[in-house]
């Protein structure tokens, strides 16, 4: 899904709420959560799961094209974790 479509699905579900005012609560949302990640706060949505942040720590690697030695510096990156209310739902929701 989309955040187009997340926005459209929202609106439907609630008349009350128009396409603007769901377009905004969406975006207020994913704002404050990139904010939370950006500062270094852990994100935990209960029977969805958590974000948090890994870090990457600096290596030295390869141009896949020339061969030559390449410096990665370290970073800090994004993890999501399913929770165990969502896994059970998609795992007895998907045809094996």
């Amino acid at each position: 899904m989309t955040k187009s479509e997340l926005i459209s699905q929202l609106a439907m579900r609630f008349p009350q709420l128009g396409a603007k005012d769901a377009d905004c609560a969406v975006k207020m949302i994913l704002d404050a959560m990139t904010g939370a990640l950006a500062d270094g706060y852990r994100i935990e949505i209960r029977g969805f799961g958590s974000f948090a942040l890994s870090h990457r720590p600096p290596k030295v690697s390869r141009n896949p094209k020339s061969g030559e030695k390449v410096q990665v510096p370290a970073k800090r990156v994004p993890h999501f974790k399913a929770g165990k209310e969502l896994r059970e739902r998609v795992d007895a929701a998907s045809p094996v």
